[in-house]
């Protein structure tokens, strides 16, 4: 992705020496949580939509509320996982974007940032989605492809979904006609399925076995 072709330019920033007024209008006026501050085209920072509306003296100029500043940006090189993580760490649908001098270039919008990574290969092309799990001190990406790989699967990509104290889950998009084997390779290397699979023939033999368990101890 190159995101300047998705910079945009539609809102011009503020300056400290705008009023709250001036602020308040701009939040009415388009569905933004945060705007930027510019002076001499360096970014000073962002105003919260949730902090202009607090303040009731509509005259002040920003100048006198600084400290409520929100000091985010992406530059021009940001890649799609590096721009989706600055939008869900500062709670916003806007981000500045800053040239490799650090000048304010405008802004990406979260929908369209949304727009691009839905449409990425990982995204679209058909495939299995498996989500495995392992002992955080255990696991490999590298046993991780391998297993994949060996198995005659064509890996999408893949990511860590979820991780506590002891334990990581990888989510992988996988192009596979021998999913059960895939699956029966992760379990000899002890990881667990955590996703659930309609043909899972482990699964399965477990339930055959639990039924039969059953009807013995029925008899």
């Amino acid at each position: 992705m190159n995101i300047t072709d998705y910079i945009l330019e539609e809102i011009k920033p503020l300056h400290l020496e705008n009023s709250v007024k001036k602020a308040k209008k701009v939040f009415k006026n388009y569905p933004i949580t945060h705007f930027p501050v510019v002076e001499n085209n360096r970014l000073l920072g962002n105003f919260a939509e949730e902090d202009i509306q607090t303040i009731e003296e509509k005259e002040n100029t920003l100048v006198i509320y600084g400290d409520l500043l929100h000091s985010f940006f992406a530059d021009e090189k940001a890649t799609v996982l590096e721009l989706l993580k600055i939008f869900a760490d500062n709670d916003t649908n806007i981000i500045p974007i800053l040239n490799d001098v650090k000048e304010y270039m405008g802004y990406l919008d979260l929908r369209d940032v949304l727009d691009v990574f839905s449409t990425s290969p990982f995204m679209i092309d058909e495939g299995e989605t498996l989500i495995v799990e392992k002992l955080i001190n255990d696991y490999s990406m590298s046993q991780v492809t391998q297993i994949v790989e060996s198995n005659n699967g064509k890996l999408l990509g893949l990511y860590i979904s979820e991780k506590t104290h002891e334990t990581v889950q990888i989510t992988l998009k996988i192009i596979s006609e021998e999913i059960n084997e895939i699956m029966h390779t992760f379990r000899r290397y002890d990881y667990k399925i955590i996703s659930i699979h309609e043909n899972d023939i482990y699964l399965e033999d477990l339930k055959n076995r639990s039924e039969y368990l059953q009807k013995y101890l029925e008899m």
